[in-house]
C-alpha cells in the first residue's frame, strides 16, 4: 500500500543516512584528532588508564628535569672536592720544601696562607641555585637531597623517590667565618701555620693532618662520583620508562590511521548511497499523481 501520509521507505533510508553521517562524523573526529578514545564516552576503561598514565608521566618528566638539577649540584660539590685536591696538593709540595733547612719557612708560610685562602674561595663558591654542599652549616642542613624518581605503588598511592648524601662526608667546612673555613674535612690544613722556628717534627704532623685531608677528600670524591653514576643511571631509565609508559597509552587510545581512512572512504560511499535511496524513496510519492491524470 502507498501512503500519502506516511513514507516508510523514506523513513527506513533516513534512519539510515542518519547512522551512515554518525558514524562518519565519529570518523572524522578520530582523523582529525588522531584519537580513538578521546574522551570517556568512548571507552570508560581505556580513557581512565590513559589520563593516570598521562598524568604519572608528566611527573615523571618533572622528576627527570629534576635530576638535572640535582646532577649540577653534585657536579658543583665535585668541582669543589677536585679543586681542593689540587690546592692541598699544592700545600703539601710547600711542606717538603719547608723540611729543608736552608729554606726560608716565614716566606713558605706566605705561599701556604694564599693556598688556605683560596680553599676558603673553592668552598665559598661552589654553590648552586642558593644550596652549597662544600660548607655543611646551617643553611645546608645534615644532608644534601637530589629528586631521582616517581613511583605508584600497588596501593594506587605515589612517591617521591631521592638520593641522598651526608653533608658532614663531603663538606670541605663545617662553617665559613669572614670567608675563612673552619672545621670539616679541611679544618686541620687551615690551622697549618709554619714559622722560623718550626721544626721538623712540627713539619711532619702537619704533613699527617694534610695526608689525613686528602684522603678525606679522595673519599668525598669517591661519594659524589657515586652519586653522579646513579644520577646517569637514574636519568637513562626515566628516559626509557617514560617512553614506555607513553607507548603504552598510545596502544590504547591512539586512532590506526590506516583503518580510519578505509573507514571514512567507505563511509563516505555509504553516504552518497544513501542520499540517492532517500531521493528515490522521496521521490516515489509522486508516482501517485499520475493515478489521477
Amino acid at each position: 500500500m502507498t501512503s500519502i501520509l506516511t513514507n516508510t521507505s523514506a523513513m527506513s533510508a533516513l534512519a539510515t543516512l542518519r547512522n551512515i553521517n554518525t558514524d562518519l562524523s565519529n570518523t572524522q573526529d578520530r582523523v582529525s584528532s588522531g584519537y580513538r578514545v578521546g574522551q570517556a564516552a568512548d571507552n570508560v576503561a581505556y580513557w581512565s588508564i590513559s589520563t593516570t598514565m598521562n598524568s604519572d608521566n608528566k611527573s615523571l618528566n618533572a622528576a627527570k628535569d629534576a635530576l638535572g638539577v640535582g646532577a649540577a649540584k653534585v657536579d658543583t660539590a665535585y668541582a669543589a672536592v677536585e679543586s681542593s685536591i689540587e690546592v692541598v696538593n699544592e700545600i703539601k709540595a710547600k711542606l717538603v720544601t719547608a723540611s729543608e733547612t736552608s729554606t726560608d719557612k716565614d716566606q713558605i708560610q706566605l705561599e701556604i696562607t694564599k693556598l688556605q685562602e683560596q680553599l676558603s674561595a673553592v668552598a665559598q663558591a661552589a654553590s648552586f641555585s642558593g644550596e652549597n654542599w662544600a660548607v655543611s652549616g646551617a643553611n645546608t642542613g645534615s644532608s644534601g637531597t637530589v629528586v631521582d624518581g616517581f613511583i605508584r605503588v600497588d596501593s594506587g598511592s605515589v612517591k617521591i623517590t631521592t638520593a641522598e648524601v651526608t653533608l658532614a662526608s663531603v663538606a670541605m667546612f663545617d662553617t665559613l667565618n669572614a670567608g675563612a673555613g673552619e672545621g670539616g674535612i679541611l679544618g686541620d690544613v687551615m690551622d697549618i701555620t709554619l714559622s722560623s722556628s718550626s721544626d721538623q717534627d712540627a713539619i711532619d704532623g702537619f704533613m699527617d693532618d694534610v695526608e689525613t685531608a686528602l684522603s678525606k677528600l679522595t673519599d668525598a670524591g669517591a661519594v659524589l662520583g657515586a652519586l653522579t653514576t646513579r644520577i646517569d643511571l637514574q636519568d637513562d631509565f626515566a628516559s626509557t620508562l617514560s617512553d614506555a609508559i607513553e607507548s603504552g597509552v598510545s596502544r590504547l587510545v591512539d586512532a590506526d590511521m590506516e583503518e580510519e581512512s578505509a573507514k571514512l572512504s567507505a563511509l563516505q560511499t555509504q553516504q552518497q548511497l544513501a542520499v540517492q535511496s532517500l531521493s528515490i524513496a522521496n521521490s516515489s510519492s509522486q508516482n501517485i499523481l499520475s493515478l489521477f491524470q
